[in-house]
């Protein structure tokens, strides 16, 4: 379709934040570009299976079907009456001068913007644990994934690991779905659970339905349990070798693993487009810096997961807001946001508590033994970060030039967070902040050399 005049406003990012945040910007005048890496809008969260497939949305998406079949509708009518510009299968790979250079199966093209809105959302924060690089050991976003496009358990016998609300959800999806889960290894403390208390009681309803659905779990469920190692052979995972609360070994026999500490925010595009950043202790990480509609410097406005991680619920706020920040500063009349500004300072609160009951176990990856895979792309393990430190200084750009680490596919998305901490904890920190963060450089994502030279359109 041909874009209508007028100022020309980008999103990046199809889930619960970038769909709000287009919605809000066709009712405001415009008709914005919305690029994304899914066929089908949704995000992670509401990802939608191909078109076809049987299962209805109260099997996929549970308590939250409702939500997710309104945004799904919200957007494809948008779309279908050519009131936004739909670029699926679309990676946002470089931004540079109010350009961005979007990659798809006919190549790369170059977009411009008069204004940007980042809704890119957040991937599995993973902690290396001994033997997690075999083959049959994914992230919990990778098992749910499966589960929700394709009806699929990654595994006929499972053991989930980590901490966080994805942790329980996932269990209790697999088992709806007939998938057989061995254990559900939490490694945060129940004493530790119960400070977040406070921060959780700002959505009680929501805080009950996830107490229910660990209820649901039974004996299955054991809260403040240390992880040693992924036994394996060569077709994958074997056991899970852990200890219980009380100290105890345990063995649990599995054939894939699940692993997961909640999330951390996918941001390189921020970093791309100059935001500023800084540390976040809640979180315990680098977040890009915005004010509380989301502006992040020139042109740049920040929505999602990608910029604070509030959940589903928090991204449909923020998205509005966001999109109410840029017409406003493009001189366009807003409508009050009062409201939301009040309803995101609510679940900001209930985020904090999910971030206190369920935290990154920070002295795990600090006392990880030196044989455990910590950069799977490039195979660098916590040993060889150490010695890397010994010699090239305690910041993480440092030891990424001098040992690898971050160096691969992923750009350290994976490995960043725990190397840190590694890195802080050798060069004697005493907190991960010191060690800096990783700086982001395009491509932000893997691409073909043929795709990068072979423009599919001019702009736009």
């Amino acid at each position: 379709m041909t874009e209508a005049a007028g100022p020309r406003v980008v999103v990046v990012g199809a889930g619960p934040a970038g769909i709000r945040a287009a919605e809000a910007l066709v009712a405001g005048g415009l008709v914005p570009i919305v690029i994304d890496e899914g066929e089908r809008a949704g995000g992670q969260i509401y990802r939608r299976p191909p078109q076809g497939f049987t299962r209805p949305p109260e099997a996929l998406y549970g308590s939250e079907a409702a939500k997710a079949v309104a945004l799904h509708q919200t957007f494809d009518a948008l779309a279908a009456a050519g009131r936004l510009v739909h670029h699926p299968r679309s990676s946002v790979i470089a931004i540079t001068a109010e350009r961005l250079q979007a990659l798809d199966g006919m190549g790369s093209r170059w977009i411009s913007y008069d204004r940007l809105i980042l809704a890119t959302g957040a991937m599995d924060r993973v902690m290396p644990v001994p033997g997690w690089e075999n083959a049959g050991v994914y992230g919990l976003g990778a098992m749910q994934i499966a589960l929700k496009a394709q009806g699929a358990a990654l595994g006929r016998r499972i053991v989930l690991a980590g901490s966080g609300p994805l942790l329980t959800l996932l269990a209790v999806q697999l088992l709806k779905a007939g998938g057989q889960v061995a254990a559900v290894l939490d490694t945060a403390p129940m004493r530790q659970q119960l400070r977040g208390f406070s921060g959780l009681s700002a959505r009680p309803l929501f805080a009950l339905r996830g107490l229910m659905m660990r209820r649901s779990l039974g004996r299955l469920y054991h809260a403040g349990v240390q992880l040693d190692r992924v036994e394996a052979d060569e077709r994958g995972p074997a056991a899970v070798l852990w200890r219980d609360e009380a100290g105890r070994s345990q063995r649990t026999a599995c054939d894939a693993v699940g692993l997961g500490w909640h999330l951390r925010a996918e941001t390189r595009l921020a970093d791309l487009a100059g935001c500023d950043f800084t540390y976040e202790e809640t979180w315990r990480q680098w977040l890009p810096k915005a004010d509380a509609m989301g502006r992040a410097g020139r042109s740049v406005y920040l929505a999602g997961d990608g910029f604070r991680i509030l959940g589903a619920d928090g991204a449909e706020v923020a998205g509005r807001l966001a999109a109410a920040a840029c017409l406003q500063d493009l001189g366009f009349p807003v409508p009050d946001m009062a409201a939301d500004k009040r309803r995101l300072a609510r679940l900001n609160r209930f985020a904090r508590g999910v971030a206190a009951a369920f935290p990154w176990p920070a002295e795990t990856a600090v006392g990880l033994p030196d044989e455990t895979m910590v950069c799977r792309c490039e195979g660098v393990t916590a040993g060889e970060l150490r010695r890397t430190v010994d010699f090239g200084g305690g910041e993480v750009n440092r030891v990424k030039s001098l040992g690898r680490a971050g160096m691969g596919r992923c750009q350290g998305r994976y490995c960043e967070l725990a190397a840190a901490e590694i890195v802080a904890g050798s060069a004697g920190h005493g907190c991960a902040a010191a060690a800096g963060r990783l700086r982001g450089q395009a491509p932000v994502r893997p691409a073909l050399i043929g795709a990068l030279i072979q423009d599919a359109a001019a702009d736009g």
